[in-house]
């Protein structure tokens, strides 16, 4: 009995054995290429990219997956909690494997045998770190026993709170979230910080099945599986039973975060961003490396910016006449599901789709667009209106061939017809009608010290055309061009005294004629630069440019960078060339700054994941400027670097005659601002476009309005009439609450009161006399002298007789020097 006992544990021992070495054997081909766990040290995922503007407020975010790293220092007690009761209470106590729970899950799965359940899993933390990151999701043994042997290796190289990092912020939370704190971004527009316990619970359930749990799809399963883990919470002894009971009382309160643009009316300025972030460092480092933009964007200026466009698009846009209705649908029964369905502009919250219910003489009833639910269900509340007939007067007006003008509502529109109305302050469910404008403009503000983009608008309404007019419209400048003609005269000898014949001139090129006219029609006669650029005389500047040289002032239009290459042709000295807004802004800020070089920028630094600069604007260096403290040391000098592109003597005279556009010239009475302020109007051929760009001593504007495809804007459509109102209207709301500044006079200039007329120095108490700007060794003419052939002109006799110098020769001149 004995030897067969003997016998039998001889037998057990040696199948013991026979197993143990198979176990081995199959254990050490599972991890025979188990993946390196070291690789966790250099975990780095793709990560949000976020812009800020230039106060540092949130303006977009761009990211693949929405997530933003956080330390675990950074995730407060009471998340972590939640997640722990909800997927593994031990976390802190096992070795990476938890005995306990995976017997309790064997029981369970052996249970459900054949009940065609799904088998249960007790994946610990540790093992879900081990799978997320360096296994497949497939439901075998074998990887079951590779996540097993990996959670032990993990358990002994990080300490726990490593491990919990990891999980964390690698872990899907649905709705293109992934980490904690990008699920509590994405979910309820919160930091992680601000999580209230029922929403910390409420992430922590849905790592099992973002689907299963979905916020308005599953609410009621949400909602049970929420409360189950605020019950582990408190079973775990990290939420008291009083503060547990409360949270399951609270509804979801999910209130989805939308991507793109965050900040009101910056949509424009985040996509030429997001090119340039794209043009600069490629796809991948935009949506997935995690960097920091701070941009240039001041907020409150692109708010100003944004309305001042869209007025004057508007206001164009309904002396034109009413287009028609948006659409049609059908309102016999509930109006507000198919007026749901159609796409309003979301960038213009101002404005409301309405659906005309009723219209007589004296007005139309209209019925609201119904507000959407987070869940993206309509309210089941229909909201009414009224239009009054003296609110849509300038409707009346068709602007469409086809259809005749109106003489009442009635003849505007009809029942079921879909339009925008704005309400009227102060006049409850009353609205006024409104239209998107055909019209287009794009609108920049800059920093002419800097080169920071201060503001830009690309057009009436992102969400109506994403195509950026600031940036990527190539428009002709018309006139608004001409001050670098006259800069390139002034800098190579001319003065703003010089004097050019205003006459008409026939240009002889390829067999061709050209015979350029002033706008209206007219001449004007032998006069001086400056009336030259204040009245905007397109036969004095290209008089100008034929007698300096198109080569020249090509050359100046490279330098300012208007244009990459101007051809010499005469014609492109009345701003027949094409450029962008963003350039004729920046090449303005060169005449603001004194002729400092500029480069454009919409951004002021870059940074990468880990907070290291790759990229910062300001070159300019100061030394001295980090001081701890004030031991009577000078004040530390900014280096200036940039180059010098236009004398600054030259860049005050030119400010100056354009003060006098503003003054007395074709912006005259436009532009009202408490501060000296120079600029030019622009209105191309057939007024296809109108232009008008100008600034104070510290802040550039400019702008166009057109259509995208170029058709005249109508009779009198100028850069004075058009453009210079908005540009005043954004001034006045952009410099409000600042100082006042001046323009500054050059060291060493010499200020003359000359004849306005002849350009001569003016004796005292001359009528029609102004102060002129000369450099050392220039002044007023000795002789009255003209740039072109005075031969079919008349004598200047009048213009002699009043001035002292009468007895001195009229010549014609070519080279304009004195």
């Amino acid at each position: 009995m004995i030897r067969l006992i003997g016998y039998f544990f001889g037998v057990g021992v040696f199948l013991l054995l026979g197993a143990a070495v198979a176990v081995a054997i199959y254990i050490g081909a599972v991890t025979k290429d188990l993946p390196d766990y070291e690789v966790l040290a250099k975990y780095a995922p793709p990560v949000t990219t976020r812009f800020h503007a230039g106060n540092g407020a949130l303006m977009a975010e761009y990211a693949r997956e929405r997530r933003l790293y956080l330390p675990i220092q950074a995730i407060p007690d009471r998340v972590k909690a939640a997640f722990i009761s909800a997927e593994d209470k031990n976390f802190y106590q096992h070795p990476g494997i938890d005995v306990t729970g995976l017997a309790r899950a064997i029981a369970v799965n052996i249970q459900n045998m054949g009940s065609g359940r799904r088998p249960v899993g007790a994946s610990t933390i540790t093992q879900q770190v081990a799978k997320n990151f360096l296994l497949s999701s497939d439901q075998t043994i074998d990887r079951k026993i590779k996540e097993a042997i990996l959670s032990f290796r993990i358990e002994q190289a990080y300490s726990k709170d490593r491990i919990l990092e990891l999980y964390l912020n690698e872990i899907f939370f649905g709705l293109n979230a992934y980490g904690v704190a990008g699920a509590a971004l994405t979910y309820f527009d919160k930091s992680v910080t601000e999580l209230t316990i029922a929403e910390s619970a409420y992430l922590a359930a849905l790592p099992k099945g973002p689907a299963n749990y979905h916020p308005f799809r599953k609410t009621e399963a949400a909602i049970e599986r929420r409360n189950w883990v605020i019950d582990r919470m408190v079973e775990n002894g990290y939420v008291t039973k009083t503060d547990g009971e409360e949270a399951k009382q609270q509804p979801l309160g999910v209130t989805p975060r939308r991507g793109g643009a965050h900040l009101f009316a910056s949509d424009y300025f985040a996509e030429e961003v997001r090119r340039q972030i794209i043009q600069k460092y490629g796809d991948n480092a935009l949506y997935e490396g995690g960097l920091s933009v701070r941009t240039s964007l001041d907020p409150q200026m692109q708010v100003v910016a944004r309305k001042a466009l869209q007025q004057g698009l508007v206001s164009y846009d309904e002396r034109r006449g009413f287009h028609g209705p948006i659409d049609t649908i059908e309102i016999g029964g509930d109006w507000g599901v198919p007026l749901s369905k159609i796409a309003a502009l979301g960038d213009v919250p101002e404005w409301k789709l309405a659906v005309v219910l009723s219209v007589d003489g004296e007005g139309a009833v209209i019925g609201l667009d119904p507000e959407k639910q987070a869940s993206g269900k309509i309210v089941a509340e229909r909201i009414t209106g009224h239009i009054a007939a003296k609110n849509m007067e300038w409707a009346y007006r068709s602007a469409r061939r086809d259809r005749k003008n109106a003489k009442s509502p009635e003849g505007v529109f009809g029942p079921g017809d879909v339009v925008y109305v704005e309400p009227l302050e102060g006049e409850k469910a009353e609205y006024r009608l409104r239209q998107p404008p055909k019209v287009q403009g794009g609108l920049v503000a800059m920093d002419p010290h800097t080169g920071r983009v201060l503001a830009m608008v690309g057009g009436f309404s992102y969400a109506q055309s994403e195509f950026n007019r600031a940036t990527q419209a190539m428009r002709q400048p018309g006139s608004s061009f001409k001050p670098f003609v006259y800069a390139a005269a002034l800098d190579n000898g001319y003065t703003p005294a010089s004097v050019i014949l205003d006459a008409p001139i026939e240009i002889v090129s390829g067999g061709q004629v050209w015979r350029p006219e002033n706008y209206g029609g007219g001449s004007a006669g032998p006069s001086t630069l400056r009336l030259g650029i204040e009245k905007s005389r397109n036969l004095m500047t290209v008089r100008l440019a034929n007698d300096m040289g198109m080569n020249l002032v090509a050359e100046y239009a490279e330098r300012f960078g208007i244009y990459d290459k101007m051809q010499p042709l005469l014609s492109m000295s009345l701003g027949s060339g094409e450029t962008t807004v963003l350039r004729l802004v920046s090449a303005y800020s060169v005449l603001a700054n004194g002729g400092k070089q500029i480069k454009p920028s919409l951004i002021d630094r870059i940074q990468d994941r880990y907070g290291k600069t790759i990229f910062r604007h300001e070159d300019r260096t100061c030394d001295n400027c980090n001081a701890n403290d004030w031991a009577e040391q000078d004040e530390p000098v900014l280096n200036d670097n940039r180059e010098q592109v236009l004398d600054p003597m030259t860049a005050y005279q030119i400010t100056s005659m354009m003060e006098g556009v503003v003054a007395r010239g074709t912006a005259a009475g436009k532009i009202k601002l408490d501060r000296p302020v120079a600029g030019k109007t622009g209105t191309t051929n057939d007024e296809k476009d109108a232009w008008f760009v100008g600034y104070t001593p510290d802040l550039v504007a400019g702008l166009y309005l057109g259509f995208d495809d170029p058709a005249p804007l109508g009779r009198g459509a100028t850069g004075g009439g058009l453009a210079a109102p908005v540009f005043n209207a954004f001034m006045q709301e952009a410099v409000k609450g600042t100082r006042p500044g001046k323009f500054v006079v050059p060291e060493g200039m010499s200020l003359i009161p000359v004849n306005r007329k002849t350009g001569m120095a003016a004796f005292e108490g001359e009528p029609d006399t102004i102060i002129e700007a000369f450099k050392p060794g220039t002044g007023p003419a000795e002789s009255f002298s003209v740039i072109g052939d005075l031969d079919e002109y008349a004598p200047p006799e009048e213009i002699l007789r009043n001035s002292p110098q009468a007895n001195q020769a009229v010549t014609s001149g070519s080279n304009g020097l004195f």
